[in-house]
């Protein structure tokens, strides 16, 4: 923002709106590459898209043409805003960053998942105990990139910190590529699996005036023996949604096959009951995305006002994010070593305590989150006011005699969070989806933080709006002095909002039942 001079509450819904595209584009391509290419090809794809995003903002780092001519931003009032080619430039880069970095979300979880037999149980347990280090794995890259990289780009220059991102990214994806012969690849689905979930919907409006068998048993399926090989059968249940067995009604005899948009099979309808019966689960993340939406915007510009120095050192606020990065680098060997084993020999669960369990104990973590950051902007600003530097300008080295580090509980509990919920909900949305979704199941964890973050730019406009009378800059959140906003009452009512979602997980999570691990025997009547 201060290089491109954009101001804080545009700034922050430019990141925002940024961050909800990258995720909304994983549920799509998740969608093409389970129906088209798969997932291996569409990692690499995505993965030159994002180099090729790099490059763009590179040359656009170096090109002086393409910035706008530096001031002190956000006082000096001839500051001029990034336009133009510059403007083009940049946001052609980012977009492209983000769309290859969503194919990447997409479709490299499942990607690492299919490295794993789930009918195998070591390789199950081997499967759970990846989802931990992939994180671990995601928190070192991003550890790498708020101190390495940003300490490149402050003292050694953007073009040679977003040039340094590039030439890493593109060895990423050679060694990524070098491991082709080791893996196992999935084979394409096709267009079936979207589209008989479709087919399952159509299916039940169409025989909806039609009345439902008293014997399950009663409803189509196909038979076991003249199934292709790697059939997937799932057993009826009676709940939830009911509703769509009419799906599988079996239709009157006629010269013609039954069409499969009226009639379909009892596996087909029980796949589209688990999609339906997950959405309200992955509802229940959208709030905490926009809580973490705050904490990678806001939060930052707190630190901005900040005393920063450790020693000699004075850390960027951009690495900022190291804290919680640097909790979880520590804290997931710890919960996979140590808490999962422990846990394990109580519950007896595989994966130490069942998903959603695990799900809620972030979700109440991220309540506890927001309220300490509510709390710990109240002293910043006490901080301000005591001193007389509510008007400091931190651009100029006047930073409040306050430490950063009061950030760091809200950073860490948040983080610890992150590491229940992202983990909690790749694992169910992975076990729980049926076989040909997996990539669009582990997209169910990237819907929710898509519509999280354009949440909280939707929030953020309505806050200033309603509160439009509250600051002379016209509302809690607007204006470039942090000092002179209502920052902590923001942050209360997002914890506010938490615990209201908490509320609603809690009833859907306990309303869920899991899908059967193991197929029924499929009865004899109305096979074909």
């Amino acid at each position: 923002m201060t290089v491109m001079h954009i101001g804080l509450t545009d700034g922050s819904n430019l990141l925002t709106n940024y961050m909800g595209t990258s995720y909304m584009v994983a549920v799509l391509i998740s969608v093409f590459a389970d129906t088209f290419i798969g997932r291996y090809k569409t990692v690499i794809i995505s993965s030159v898209i994002e180099l090729v995003g790099l490059l763009i903002l590179t040359l656009q780092a170096h090109s002086n043409k393409l910035k706008p001519p530096y001031c002190v931003f956000p006082f000096d009032p001839k500051c001029e805003t990034v336009s133009g080619d510059g403007r083009t430039h940049l946001y052609v880069g980012l977009y492209l960053v983000a769309i290859g970095s969503a194919g990447i979300k997409a479709a490299l979880p499942a990607h690492c998942a299919d490295q794993f037999d789930e009918k195998h149980p070591t390789e199950k347990l081997q499967m759970s105990s990846f989802f931990n280090w992939l994180l671990l794995s995601l928190c070192t890259g991003g550890a790498i990139s708020v101190t390495v990289f940003v300490w490149i780009q402050n003292y050694k220059g953007w073009d040679k910190g977003f040039g340094a991102a590039t030439g890493v990214m593109g060895l990423a994806l050679l060694v990524f590529i070098a491991g082709l012969p080791g893996y196992r690849i999935s084979v394409v689905q096709g267009s079936t699996a979207l589209l008989e979930i479709l087919q399952v919907y159509v299916a039940a409006i169409r025989n909806r005036n039609m009345k439902l068998p008293e014997n399950p048993d009663e409803l189509y399926e196909i038979s076991k023996s003249k199934a292709p090989p790697d059939t997937d059968f799932m057993a009826h249940r009676d709940k939830p949604f009911r509703f769509l067995d009419k799906a599988a009604i079996v239709q009157a005899p006629t010269d013609e096959a039954p069409s499969p948009w009226r009639q379909c099979r009892v596996t087909q309808v029980e796949h589209a009951k688990t999609v339906l019966a997950m959405v309200p689960i992955f509802c229940s993340a959208i709030i905490m995305s926009t809580c973490l939406a705050q904490l990678q915007t806001f939060s930052i510009q707190q630190g901005v006002t900040m005393d920063r120095t450790i020693g000699t050192f004075k850390m960027p606020p951009a690495s900022l994010p190291i804290i919680p990065l640097i909790v979880l680098v520590f804290a997931v060997p710890i919960y996979e070593r140590g808490f999962v084993p422990f846990a394990r020999r109580i519950t007896g669960h595989p994966n130490g305590i069942p998903h959603l369990k695990r799900v809620g104990v972030g979700l109440v973590l991220s309540i506890v989150s927001m309220a300490i950051a509510a709390v710990v902007e109240v002293r910043r600003k006490r901080v301000a006011a005591r001193h007389g530097m509510l008007d400091a300008n931190p651009m100029l080295g006047k930073q409040l005699p306050i430490s950063c580090f009061w950030l760091a509980p809200q950073f860490t509990v948040f983080g610890v969070a992150d590491m229940f919920t992202f983990i909690g909900l790749l694992e169910f949305f992975y076990s729980q989806a049926p076989p040909a979704l997996k990539s669009m199941s582990s997209s169910f964890l990237w819907c929710p933080m898509s519509l999280g973050y354009f949440l909280s730019t939707i929030i953020v406009k309505a806050v200033n709006a309603a509160t439009k009378g509250a600051t002379a800059s016209g509302g809690w959140l607007a204006g470039n002095n942090i000092n002179r906003n209502h920052l902590d009452l923001f942050f209360w009512l997002l914890a506010v909002l938490s615990f209201l979602n908490f509320l609603n997980y809690l009833f859907w999570a306990s309303w869920y039942k899991y899908k059967p691990q193991q197929s029924a025997h499929v009865p004899a009547e109305h096979k074909v």
